[in-house]
C-alpha cells in the first residue's frame, strides 16, 4: 500500500527520489520554528529564571547546580523517550499514516507541560514537568526528524536539514524578544511558547502526507528485550553510524557547554547584572543571523557538491575557536564576535550532520528508531550540559579561590576562571567531536 505526497507516490519503506516541494519546506520549516521556541525559550530564560524565583538563593553558584540537576534528570528522560517513541512510529499502523499520530501526541504532551510547568511553585514540581514537557519534544522531534528520511531525497536533505537547524536561531530570539520586550510573567511566557508551538505544528501536521504502513507488513513485535537491544548499533557492524553518532554527542555537547548557561556567564561571570537579559538577547541575534546563513548556505552547498564531511569538521572546529576566544577573552564586545562565531560554526553543523545522519542509518525499515538514537545526541548533552557544566563551574571557580565558596558577596574572580574553565571543556569537545567524523567512509 502506498500514499501518494508531492504529486509522487512513496512507499513506507522505499527510498524517496522525487524532491519535495516548496510547500512542504515552508510547513516543515514553520513546524521546526514552533519546536525550538518552546524547548529553548525555557533553557536559556524562562526555566532559570523560575528556578531563581523559587530557590531565592544567595550564592549564585546554587541556582547553577540547581537548573543543572534538573535538566540532568530531563536529559534521563530523553534517553528514553526518543528511541521508544522513534521504534513506535516505525510500526504504527493507522489511516493517518506512521508519523503523524506521534507528532500529535508530542505537541499535545509538549505543550500542556509547558503551562503545568509555568505554575509550579516547588523545584519537585519544575523538575517533574520540565522532564515532562522533554518527553513530549521528543516524541514530537522523533517523528518529524524521521519524515526527512522517509520523503526527502538524498540531493535534497542537506537543504531541508538547513530547515531544521535555521528556526532553532530564529526561534530562540522569537521567544526570548517576546518574553523580555513584552516583560511577561514566568507563567505568561510559558503560556506563550506553548501556545505558539501547537500554532506551528499543526499546518505541518494536517496538510502534509504520511506514508500508510500496511496492516499486513512483517513487523516485528516490540518487547522489552528487543526496545533494550535496539538501543544498541553495534559500531563494529555499523562503524559509520558509531562515529556520526560520537561527533554529534561530542559537537553538541560542546555547543550546550558554551551556550547553556550563557545567561549566567553574562550575570556573573561578566558582572552584568540586571542588563544580563538584554546582553542575552543582543548576543543571541548576531548567533541567529550567522547560525541561519550558514544552516542554509552550507546546507546547499553540500547538497550540491555531495560532500559532508568537511563541513562537518569544519563547522566543528569553528565552535571550538567561539568557545576559546570566550575562555581567554572575557569581554563583552569579544562576546559579540564569538556568539557569531559560534552561529556560523553550529548551523553548518546542524544542516550537514542531519543530512549526513540520515545517509548511515543501518535499516530503511527502522529509521524512526535508528533517528530517535541520533536525536539522543542532540537533546540530552543539551540536557545533562547545565549540570557538567555547573560542576566544572564550581570545581575551577573553587580552585581560583583557593577552595573558598565562590558566593555573591565573594566577587567575581572565581566566577571568571570558572566560566573560563566552562568554555575550555566546551571547546575540546567540540573539536574532538570534528576529528571523530575523519574515519566515515561510507559518506563523502
Amino acid at each position: 500500500m502506498t500514499t501518494t505526497q508531492n504529486s509522487g507516490t512513496v512507499a513506507a519503506f522505499s527510498e524517496p527520489t522525487k524532491k519535495v516541494t516548496g510547500g512542504w519546506i515552508a510547513l516543515f520549516a514553520t513546524a521546526w520554528l514552533g519546536i525550538w521556541m518552546a524547548q529553548l525559550t525555557p533553557i536559556q530564560l524562562l526555566l532559570p529564571k523560575q528556578i531563581e524565583e523559587q530557590l531565592n538563593a544567595a550564592a549564585w553558584l546554587d541556582n547553577v547546580v540547581a537548573f543543572g540537576i534538573i535538566s540532568a534528570i530531563a536529559g534521563v528522560c530523553a534517553l528514553v523517550a526518543f528511541p521508544l517513541s522513534g521504534a513506535l512510529s516505525d510500526r504504527t499502523v493507522s489511516r493517518f499514516g506512521r508519523r503523524r499520530p506521534w507528532m500529535a501526541a508530542g505537541t499535545v504532551i509538549f505543550s500542556a507541560s509547558l503551562i503545568l510547568l509555568g505554575l509550579q511553585t516547588t523545584m519537585v514540581g519544575i523538575g517533574v514537568f520540565w522532564s515532562l514537557a522533554l518527553i513530549g519534544f521528543c516524541v514530537l522531534t522523533a517523528a518529524i526528524t524521521a519524515t526527512i528520511s522517509d520523503q526527502v531525497p538524498v540531493n535534497q536533505r542537506g537543504f531541508v536539514s538547513g530547515w531544521v537547524s535555521a528556526p532553532q536561531a530564529v526561534g530562540t530570539i522569537l521567544g526570548v524578544l517576546l518574553v523580555t520586550e513584552l516583560a511577561l510573567a514566568t507563567i505568561v511566557g510559558y503560556v506563550l511558547v506553548a501556545v505558539l508551538q501547537v500554532v506551528a505544528v499543526l499546518p505541518f501536521l494536517l496538510f502534509t502526507k504520511d506514508a500508510v504502513l500496511p496492516a499486513d507488513v512483517a513487523r516485528p513485535k516490540l518487547t522489552g528485550a528487543m526496545l533494550l537491544g535496539g538501543f544498541w548499533i553495534s559500531p563494529r557492524r555499523f562503524p559509520d553510524f558509531g562515529w556520526t553518532l560520537l561527533s554529534r554527542i561530542l559537537v553538541n555537547l560542546g555547543n550546550a557547554l558554551g551556550t547553556t548557561l550563557l545567561l549566567y556567564f553574562l550575570m556573573f561571570g561578566l558582572d552584568l547584572g540586571e542588563s544580563a537579559e538584554d546582553s542575552l538577547l543582543l548576543l543571541t541575534a548576531v548567533y541567529m543571523v550567522f547560525f541561519i546563513a550558514s544552516a542554509l548556505g552550507v546546507g546547499k552547498l553540500s547538497d550540491r557538491i555531495g560532500k559532508r564531511k568537511v563541513f562537518v569538521y569544519v563547522a566543528a572546529y569553528l565552535q571550538a575557536l567561539a568557545a576559546l576566544i570566550l575562555a581567554f577573552v572575557p569581554d563583552f564586545t569579544i562576546a559579540i564576535a564569538a556568539a557569531g562565531l559560534l552561529g556560523l560554526g553550529y548551523g553548518s553543523f546542524m544542516a550537514v550532520d542531519q543530512a549526513l545522519a540520515t545517509q548511515v542509518l543501518p535499516d530503511a525499515q527502522s529509521r524512526g528508531k535508528d533517528l530517535g538514537i541520533m536525536n539522543i545526541a542532540t537533546a540530552v548533552p543539551q540536557a545533562v550540559a547545565p549540570l557538567l557544566g555547573a560542576l566544572i563551574v564550581v570545581v575551577c571557580a573553587g580552585l581560583a579561590t583557593n577552595g573558598v565558596a565562590v558566593s555573591a558577596d565573594a566577587g567575581f574572580a572565581g566566577a571568571g576562571a570558572g566560566f573560563a574553565g566552562l568554555f575550555v571543556a566546551s571547546a575540546i569537545a567540540a573539536a574532538l567531536g570534528g576529528l571523530a567524523i575523519v574515519p566515515i567512509k561510507s559518506v563523502a
